[in-house]
């Protein structure tokens, strides 16, 4: 009697979070948030990522869920609120610095934990991929919690906006991490009781790593470039220039599913961290965060499988 085969199913990172709309001074709605960004390069480097997330019953969700199956994207994952609106920024020009205005009460601060179990349920998974804007509510803050309890290895990504964080929440959320990514800017907000000295970002990035028992933290710093610190040392990774420079929108974002590609692969460090710095500059040369291009894709995925 022949019996069945069995096909390895690759485990796949589960992206828990926002899904909003930018709402530029232009008139233009740009469809984003962090995870969203994060989930899409992975589906166009190869992955199938699951997104966890909630959008209202309205237009902007069905745009969404039409974005995402039109890039191949597993839907099951995302919910439908029907009195939460799907999420909304409203970004403000000054001499040219964008300001963000994060609206409440949004879809995804409602994430179902009971549902999100659900859509994992059955698979084996690389990691838990989320950051802190989700957890700004109990709803889905409880969501993000039963997803950890798992064992799911977590990457968390601190994506602080004022006024939706407070230290006590941060500290919550890396206890257990695995990989964190944090902005210059933002770890010097979330390790302000470490004492300055000559070296201050490094002290600090040393002493965050030690504390939680970090395998990876990645400092990026923009057109500085990013720091790397490991329970084996420190690493530098240029940043790589971008030409032409539109813009740097979901710059990070980039450089993280990078990050996770390389952790799916077990590329080496020095990979992984030049081939985010590649990624990261290649989504500057073109705008907005998520671009259609499967192209683009295919040539990095083709170079780096080399």
């Amino acid at each position: 009697m022949l019996q069945a085969k069995t096909e390895l199913i690759p485990a796949r990172p589960v992206i828990f979070g926002e899904v909003l709309f930018d709402h530029l001074p232009d008139g233009r709605a740009v469809l984003g948030g962090a995870p969203f960004n994060v989930a899409w390069h992975l589906k166009g480097l190869g992955l199938e990522p699951l997104l966890v997330s909630r959008v209202g019953m309205d237009a902007n969700g069905d745009h969404v869920l039409s974005a995402m199956q039109e890039w191949g994207m597993d839907t099951r994952g995302m919910q439908r609120d029907p009195q939460q609106p799907t999420g909304t920024v409203r970004v403000f020009l000054d001499r040219g610095q964008p300001s963000y205005r994060i609206l409440p009460d949004q879809a995804y601060d409602r994430i179902d934990a009971t549902a999100a179990l659900a859509s994992t349920a059955g698979a084996p998974h690389l990691l838990l991929y989320h950051g802190s804007l989700a957890a700004r509510s109990e709803p889905s803050r409880g969501a993000l919690k039963a997803l950890r309890a798992t064992g799911m290895p977590a990457f968390v990504d601190v994506n602080l906006r004022s006024p939706w964080w407070e230290p006590g929440m941060v500290r919550r959320l890396l206890q257990g991490a695995r990989w964190l990514k944090v902005s210059g800017e933002e770890l010097d907000l979330i390790t302000s009781d470490t004492p300055l000295g000559p070296e201050a970002a490094s002290t600090r990035a040393r002493t965050l790593r030690a504390r939680y028992g970090l395998d990876l933290l990645l400092v990026t710093e923009g057109e500085q470039g990013a720091q790397v610190y490991t329970p084996f040392g420190q690493y530098a990774q240029p940043a790589v220039p971008a030409d032409p420079l539109v813009d740097t929108v979901g710059a990070g974002d980039a450089f993280v599913a990078a990050c996770i590609l390389g952790l799916a692969h077990h590329w080496p460090l020095t990979d992984i961290l030049a081939r985010a710095a590649e990624l990261a500059t290649r989504i500057c040369t073109l705008p907005g965060a998520t671009p259609n291009d499967r192209a683009l894709y295919a040539d990095l995925s083709a170079r780096w499988a080399a």
